[in-house]
C-alpha cells in the first residue's frame, strides 16, 4: 500500500462509485483521443452529451494527484531511454541474473509481490483483455517505477491507453 500512496492513488483504490457500463460502452465507442507532446485530449459523446477530458480533468475526477512523472506510453519498443533499462527490469522481475536478451515474463516466475504489482498495474493502470499471465514492457516499466520510487503521471498514461486500445 506504499507504493499507492506514494504516488497519491489511494482514492482510486477506495472508489465504491456506481459503473454504468452502458454509458461507458457509448463512451469508448464515440472516443477519439489527441496526443501531443504536451497534452492528450479525450472526446467522447454519451447520451448526446458531449464530453471533453484532459489529464486534469481525469485526474480531478479520480481524486488521484496529478504530477509530472513518466507518462511514455509504448507498447512494444524494448529500447532503452532514460528512465528505463529493458534487460535489467526484465531480470528484476524475472528473478533471473543471466537473461539476455530483452523479452516477456511469465507472471509464474515472478515473487508474489511481484505478481500482486502486476495484477494492479495490469487491472488499475493499463486494463487490458487476454494474456494476463504474462507481461508486457508497458507492465514492466510501470511496475519498476513503482518499485522504485519513481512518478507515474497516471492520468496522462491512462488517456493514452486509451488511445491504443
Amino acid at each position: 500500500m506504499d507504493l499507492i500512496k506514494s504516488e497519491k492513488w489511494e482514492n482510486l483504490f477506495k472508489r465504491r462509485d456506481l459503473m454504468y457500463e452502458a454509458a461507458c460502452k457509448e463512451f469508448y465507442k464515440n472516443l477519439t483521443v489527441s496526443i501531443s507532446q504536451k497534452k492528450e485530449v479525450a472526446r467522447s459523446k454519451v447520451h448526446g452529451v458531449e464530453i471533453e477530458l484532459d489529464g486534469m480533468i481525469l485526474a480531478s475526477i479520480l481524486k488521484i494527484l496529478r504530477n509530472n512523472g513518466i507518462c511514455e506510453y509504448i507498447k512494444e519498443k524494448w529500447e532503452e531511454s532514460t528512465y528505463c533499462k529493458p534487460l535489467e527490469i526484465i531480470r528484476k522481475f524475472a528473478n533471473d541474473d543471466l537473461i539476455a536478451k530483452a523479452r516477456r515474463v511469465k507472471s509464474s516466475k515472478m515473487k508474489p509481490f511481484q505478481r500482486l504489482l502486476h495484477f494492479i498495474v495490469m487491472k488499475n493502470v493499463v486494463p487490458r483483455f487476454g494474456k494476463r499471465d504474462t507481461t508486457n514492457f508497458i507492465d514492466l516499466t510501470y511496475m519498476d517505477h513503482l518499485l522504485t520510487g519513481r512518478k507515474v503521471n497516471l492520468s496522462r498514461v491512462m488517456l493514452r491507453h486509451m488511445a491504443y486500445v
